[in-house]
């Protein structure tokens, strides 16, 4: 008798450039993990199911809309790491209507830029290990994975140029983020 051998994991990568904002005033907006609707343009809302905050074990819940207010996509996420220090966390798809039906596990990243002074820009890279997604190439999930990391970065920058050397947000709205709906 043959043994079936499991399909090959899914893995891609995708890195943006901010110019402006520093490492130390992007993490803060990734790491807050109940918060990406406010940086994602594909995340319509995003709020903690359980758990506790930027703990490993929070769950959050996020949506996308069709503009009328009727959910189109929708996923349930778990924190599983969070590392302050190297300025990153994983999580993984536990739930979801988008096809995922396997392991997904995604990592992201705040980089400084290489030779620079720390004092201007950074890298987001965002990346994903998963088991294949039916009725999807690895290149679509690659594609999708780069469009939402540059909508990202540029909402994040337009944040920072809106309010030039203040934070885009501040302590309420982050908490508030947070909060169950």
């Amino acid at each position: 008798m043959s043994k079936e051998e499991d399909p090959p994991k899914w893995e891609a990568k995708s890195t943006a450039k901010l110019s402006k904002p520093t490492v130390e005033e992007v993490w803060p907006l990734v790491e807050d993990f109940c918060s990406f609707h406010k940086w994602l343009p594909t995340i319509d809302t995003c709020y903690k199911l359980e758990g506790s905050d930027g703990e490993p074990g929070l769950v959050r819940y996020c949506a996308a809309t069709d503009g009328g207010g009727v959910v189109v996509r929708w996923c349930h996420e778990k924190l599983v790491a969070v590392d302050p220090i190297a300025r990153c966390l994983s999580y993984e798809v536990l739930e979801n209507n988008m096809g995922i039906t396997g392991n997904y596990k995604s990592t992201m990243k705040v980089i400084p830029m290489d030779g620079e002074d720390d004092l201007h820009g950074c890298f987001i890279e965002w990346s994903f290990l998963a088991d294949p997604v039916e009725g999807m190439s690895l290149q679509d999930m690659a594609n999708y994975l780069e469009l939402t990391l540059l909508g990202m970065a540029e909402k994040i920058e337009k944040a920072f140029e809106k309010v030039g050397q203040e934070r885009p947000f501040d302590e309420t709205d982050r908490s508030e983020a947070c909060l169950q709906s």
